[in-house]
């Protein structure tokens, strides 16, 4: 390695994707276990390639079973969630995801509190925690779902957004991804994995 904000990407990915921690949280402890300052932490897009390098180095003959799995649960409860237009985000969308990853999916509602209301007419249970998204703090419902492809839960965490935060929210960064897709941009992105 060349220069410590690759030595730290490259610990953070293994954080990321052998310990399923979350970006941030990974990348200020490896700069941590490094003896590094802050001043030194990469980018995002740097994690993401390294996430994408040890990924294909050590889980090459398993992930791209686990991130399917993960995408048709996403799929699943988009579906269910349809009225709220739902918009999957993260590891699960960008390619990345481990049988480690949450899904998270970002809802776009007139009213914070009618996904609230509908999980619980439903009887599906949940915690609310405030997560910081569209430059404010929002609340984020975490439920804990079956996903029988891989044979255990996941974790599926709900970011409450308004409906007007939906606008430009699909604008690809410069590599031409972007950073969340609705139902059916997920469901070809499935069909292109059969293809």
């Amino acid at each position: 390695m060349n220069n410590l904000p690759e030595e730290i990407a490259a610990a953070a990915a293994r954080l990321i994707v052998d310990e399923g921690m979350d970006w941030g949280p990974a990348k200020q402890r490896a700069a941590r276990d490094l003896g590094a300052s802050r001043t030194a932490l990469p980018g995002n897009d740097e994690v993401e390639a390294a996430v994408r390098e040890h990924i294909a180095i050590f889980h090459a003959d398993t992930q791209p079973a686990e991130l399917r799995a993960l995408r048709e649960l996403a799929g699943q409860w988009m579906a269910r969630l349809a009225e709220f237009r739902p918009h999957l985000t993260g590891a699960v969308w960008r390619g990345t995801a481990t049988r480690l990853s949450n899904v998270h999916l970002q809802l776009y509602c007139d009213d914070s509190k009618a996904t609230e209301i509908a999980l619980l007419d439903r009887g599906i249970s949940f915690d609310v925690a405030e997560t910081t998204a569209a430059r404010r703090q929002v609340d984020m419902l975490i439920l804990d779902a079956p996903c029988p492809a891989l044979g255990e839960r996941v974790t599926l965490c709900l970011t409450i957004l308004d409906f007007d935060d939906l606008r430009g929210a699909l604008k690809p960064d410069a590599r031409g991804l972007t950073e969340r897709g609705d139902l059916r941009a997920l469901q070809q992105l499935l069909e292109d994995e059969d293809a």
